[in-house]
């Protein structure tokens, strides 16, 4: 497997990928009642993050940035999904820390990802 595709090769679809990993992962954990409601959207929300990272790269100028721009929103949106995660005892203060330092690290790698991409 040596061939990649462009998005791949960006640190923050790495990065990305393994947050949602870890998503995945803990959300499984969840009780049954929130595991379908509150781990099924935080699920969707980080897989967006890559999943947008992908298409934009096939675009370019406004489309491409835009496409970044939707995974943002997508790693923004999973901080609230951390907090009550938190709140409804499903993650610990220290688990729920660390995923929001990794959503704040990708928002920053995709803020700069977006403000390089030139429109024409």
């Amino acid at each position: 497997m040596d061939y990649k595709f462009d998005f791949e090769r960006l640190d923050v679809y790495t990065v990305s990928l393994n947050f949602t990993n870890q998503v995945f992962s803990i959300t499984s954990k969840y009780n049954r009642e929130i595991q379908y409601s509150l781990g099924d959207q935080f699920r969707r929300a980080s897989l967006s993050i890559c999943n947008n990272l992908a298409d934009g790269s096939r675009k370019s100028g406004k489309s491409k940035k835009q496409f970044y721009e939707y995974s943002f929103d997508s790693a923004r949106e999973c901080i609230p999904m951390i907090s009550l995660s938190i709140l409804q005892k499903q993650i610990s203060a220290q688990e729920g820390e660390y995923l929001r330092s990794e959503c704040i690290r990708i928002c920053s790698m995709l803020y700069r990802l977006s403000s390089s991409v030139k429109i024409m």
